[in-house]
């Protein structure tokens, strides 16, 4: 079938019992834009744009009857924007995953993470002119990288969420990447304010990111988040982030403490920041004593450090397949006989009060 854009533009789709092709919905109150969007991804058969609207109303009515399995949503639009849109997007989606272009979102911005927080997988910026090659290439490794059924995996069974006889962690940390910034939302947000464990957060994210990054989740788990610095000491009750540019690792201290030591060499799974350094120095600094979670990602950043925390006798938890926007790098820790627990991220939250203690 073909979907004819609101603004008249017909888009080449396919009927929806075919489901070879990547199925796109384009959200967008300009015509233009919607016309240069699809012509990026029309020639490539694994696509099919199958439909194109101009506001939030009509892609909801459009969901109401066809499926899409990404969402190309703008921000500033007549209506409801973008980012309020996005709660009722993904409920009506039914599991397609949106990427926000706009112009509203550059790289690093506030309204970037704001998006990413309240569910968006992606952000792009909308192209100028001279960009549009550039444009077109970041789009399409985009979609391919939230289509790719290699990175969604199969289905695990959870494992009980009681640890029974594992240890009170003394640190707690956590490696995700894309739709990381959500998932963290919906985990941190279970977390009473009197807990006390520390908890460092390694989010692959450019380091234009991290302040905002940080402030948004000071205001979610209602604790302070600092961006790691070399030699920052490691506080109970606050959250540390890696910074875009280093790996976190940590160094023991006289008096029983720990502080941080940021690296700047090359990681095995290319990463940078990488959770497998972390978690790996978590493993030799506490041992026993830590907890390390692995939430929705893109590839297999964090195996090999959950190896190393397993093999000290940490705890290593893994998010669920179903709730992941990329079941990569969760999907990695599981496949390996790494996880004890296999959970979406609000009931990691919940063990983690429960099991951490205050």
């Amino acid at each position: 079938m073909a979907v004819r854009d609101q603004g008249g533009v017909t888009s080449q789709a396919v009927p929806a019992s075919y489901s070879a092709p990547t199925r796109v919905l384009i959200v967008d109150d300009s015509a233009v834009a919607r016309a240069l969007i699809a012509r990026q991804i029309e020639p490539h058969a694994r696509f099919a744009v199958v439909g194109a609207v101009a506001h939030v109303d009509a892609a909801l009515a459009f969901l109401a009857t066809e499926r899409a399995d990404i969402i190309l949503l703008d921000v500033a639009m007549p209506g409801m924007d973008g980012i309020t849109a996005l709660p009722s997007l993904l409920a009506a989606g039914q599991g397609a995953r949106i990427i926000i272009v706009s112009s509203s979102t550059p790289t690093g911005g506030a309204a970037a993470v704001q998006a990413l927080a309240h569910g968006a997988a992606d952000t792009l910026v909308k192209p100028k002119p001279q960009g549009l090659s550039e444009f077109s290439e970041a789009l399409l490794h985009k979609l391919d990288a939230l289509a790719s059924p290699a990175e969604r995996g199969a289905a695990a069974a959870s494992l009980p969420a009681a640890l029974i006889g594992h240890p009170r962690p003394e640190i707690i940390g956590i490696g995700a990447s894309t739709g990381g910034i959500h998932a963290l939302a919906q985990l941190l947000t279970q977390l009473p304010v009197t807990l006390s464990v520390p908890i460092v957060i390694t989010q692959h994210l450019p380091a234009s990111f991290m302040p905002f990054f940080a402030a948004q989740l000071t205001t979610v788990a209602r604790r302070p988040c600092d961006v790691a610095e070399d030699r920052m000491r490691v506080r109970a009750g606050r959250i540390l982030v890696a910074p875009g540019d280093a790996h976190v690792t940590f160094a023991p201290l006289a008096d029983g403490g720990a502080s941080i030591r940021l690296r700047h060499d090359r990681a095995s799974s290319g990463c940078l920041p990488s959770v497998d350094p972390m978690f790996a120095s978590i493993a030799e600094v506490w041992g026993d004593r830590a907890w390390g979670i692995v939430l929705t990602g893109m590839g297999r950043d964090g195996m090999e450090g959950a190896r190393a925390m397993k093999s000290a006798g940490a705890t290593v938890i893994a998010q669920d397949r179903d709730s992941s926007v990329v079941w990569g790098m969760p999907g990695a820790v599981v496949t390996n006989g790494l996880a004890d627990c296999v959970l979406p991220p609000g009931a990691i939250g919940s063990m983690i009060a429960a099991g951490a203690g205050a």
